[in-house]
């Protein structure tokens, strides 16, 4: 008798394993997976803040990791497309395969920005489905986060009510905080800055500042000292505040053009991990705008 109270008090006191087992493609939908499924999901980051997302090797440790998963959470808008079908294929794994409910794509539930009328390589790295790199909207952000935790239920209906109370708690904190943000960076709106990469189209409209030059002549394309010189004399006649870049960019050609040009090279996190400050996704939008704020001072 004493033995089988013993167990009982042993098992009660070990952690419960996690009912979902999620496979998230970057850092930021490993966010916002922890946050909407909390203690009931068991998730898996397979990039991060310091890798280039669109240029990931389909190691056999990815593979590992999906041939487990019972949700994947990508970006999708060919964002992976160099690595994840390998890996969903590879994996073996029915249960996670595209058009069923364990395959999930944020850019299928909101609308992209620059998306091409014609698709040609010769203009560089072109997106069909447009820029994926919508995670630096709070309001796409919002839509995906709702959209995710009815998928999650659907999959997992035992802990519905736990994941759709933690998405109305994720909603009001996102409110407010979209509210700070916005008035903490009305000192941006109209700003002209330059880009490394098309990485921040979408957090430039949102705070309506305005990228008037890439340092890329084309999407993906290294720049050369001819075009950099262009855009040097450029920036006589239309000139920009700052040069922003990933922090898991080369800093060679934005430095080069920060020197010149006598304007910050500013490095914004881009992704959750992406600096000290961007623990989160609610520290990823903090310290950007901290450190947009700091490049305009």
């Amino acid at each position: 008798m004493r033995i089988l109270v013993f167990l009982f008090a042993l098992l009660g006191s070990l952690p419960a394993f996690a009912a979902l087992n999620v496979f998230a493609t970057v850092p930021e939908w490993g966010a916002l997976a922890r946050e909407i499924g909390g203690d009931k999901v068991n998730v898996y980051v397979a990039t991060h803040a310091l890798q280039d997302p669109h240029r990931i090797e389909a190691k056999p440790s990815l593979l590992a990791q999906a041939r487990r998963a019972q949700l994947v959470v990508a970006t999708g808008a060919d964002l992976e497309i160099g690595w994840l079908p390998l890996v969903v294929r590879d994996a073996a794994n029915p249960a996670i395969q595209p058009g069923q409910p364990g395959y999930f794509e944020a850019a299928s539930v909101v609308s992209r920005l620059e998306v091409p009328q014609v698709v040609d390589r010769a203009h560089g790295d072109v997106h069909p489905g447009g820029n994926p790199h919508f995670q630096l909207d709070p309001y796409r952000i919002d839509k995906i986060a709702a959209a995710l935790a009815v998928r999650m239920a659907q999959l997992d209906p035992a802990n519905e009510a736990s994941y759709r109370a933690n998405q109305r708690a994720v909603a009001e904190r996102w409110k407010a905080a979209i509210a700070r943000w916005e008035k903490l960076a009305e000192p941006l709106r109209g700003v002209p800055v330059m880009v490394q990469h098309r990485s921040f189209s979408y957090l430039l409209a949102w705070l309506g500042m305005r990228e008037v030059a890439t340092l890329e002549p084309k999407p993906g394309v290294e720049p050369g000292s001819a075009y950099l010189s262009e855009l040097l004399t450029r920036q006589q006649t239309q000139p920009a505040r700052m040069i922003l870049r990933a922090a898991y960019q080369n800093d060679t050609h934005s430095q080069w053009m920060a020197t010149r040009a006598h304007i910050p090279a500013v490095v914004l996190p881009f992704t959750v991990g992406g600096s000290d400050e961007a623990k989160d996704l609610t520290g990823l939008f903090d310290d950007s705008i901290n450190r947009l704020l700091k490049g305009l001072r």
